[in-house]
């Protein structure tokens, strides 16, 4: 089949097809287990994990629209098509089924995460490619969460934010907290459009997170920026806290923020408290994170491997 005779209506036969062969189990679909009157997936299974509107995979399907090479990609990757198939879907739209590059793994230095540990009053975590958290202090784990139970690929700041009752109710203004989050995520997808892991946060937080699937079609970017955060937390009350970024040379898609408060302020001394209370935390912990990812020296972004 040569790209110049496929008939436009081909490719969505294609997807239709792959479509209702695919059970909501092979495509990790939450509550998949129960009897369903369809066969495969629904239209708006398919299309909220890659991203797209119902209406234009429906079109797609329909042979009304042509696909992008993303777009195909991110069907691709929904569908799950074998090697042959998914040549073929690329070659009935005319499109290069080039796959997309492998992305090096993140690392943190073994000199940053000494930083890390020694800002003893200081929350810090390092963030790294569609806001995967890479590193952290005992400080930060006592502010937000202890970050070494949460499995490595699920670490996560956007995830956290939407999905995680916990951190969502430290955060008194969650609605701007998840605004500006969203926000810097949508900034990585306009940065590597292509990035097959980011397609997979924003389908899953599509489907399971009714609050990002209103959200992301804003469209709203925003770069880090420093500013303050307002944070609850039960050990020690409201905080009040200034939020500064730094960005590794070598990896700028690495940074290392820093929460602190003004001397002399009511913040500044609940700091203290929590500091006291996280080294105690930290001490009973030690052997498991040691076992895990916060403490380890050169940890290692799981999601690029």
């Amino acid at each position: 089949m040569s790209r110049s005779n496929a008939h436009p209506s081909e490719p969505g036969a294609f997807l239709k097809a792959r479509r209702t062969e695919l059970s909501p189990a092979q495509a990790g679909l939450p509550g998949s287990s129960g009897r369903r009157r369809l066969k495969g997936l629904r239209r708006e299974e398919v299309a909220l994990p890659a991203s797209i509107s119902p209406d234009y995979y429906t079109r797609l399907e329909q042979g009304r629209r042509q696909a992008s090479e993303p777009v195909l990609n991110a069907l691709a990757r929904v569908l799950r098509p074998d090697d042959d198939e998914r040549a073929y879907l690329f070659e009935l739209s005319g499109r290069d089924a080039a796959r997309p590059r492998r992305r090096t793994a993140q690392r943190v230095q073994p000199q940053l995460q000494r930083l890390l540990d020694d800002l003893a009053t200081t929350p810090a975590v390092v963030l790294g490619r569609r806001t995967a958290i890479l590193a952290w202090n005992p400080m930060a784990a006592g502010l937000f969460t202890d970050f070494a139970r949460i499995p490595e690929r699920e670490r996560n700041f956007v995830r956290l934010v939407f999905r995680d009752p916990a951190v969502r109710a430290l955060y008194p203004d969650w609605g701007w907290v998840a605004q500006v989050s969203l926000a810097q995520l949508r900034m990585a997808a306009a940065r590597d459009p292509k990035d097959p892991r980011l397609a997979e946060l924003v389908g899953e937080l599509s489907l399971q997170a009714p609050d990002f699937r209103r959200r992301w079609g804003g469209h709203h970017v925003a770069a880090q920026g420093g500013g303050t955060k307002v944070l609850d937390r039960p050990v020690v009350g409201r905080l009040t806290l200034d939020r500064s970024f730094l960005t590794r040379t070598d990896d700028p898609d690495q940074q290392l923020i820093t929460l602190t408060a003004e001397p002399g302020t009511p913040s500044h001394d609940r700091l203290r408290v929590l500091a006291s209370w996280a080294a105690r935390s930290a001490d009973r912990s030690v052997a498991g994170r040691q076992g895990s990812h916060g403490r380890v020296y050169g940890a290692v972004d799981s999601s690029d491997r």
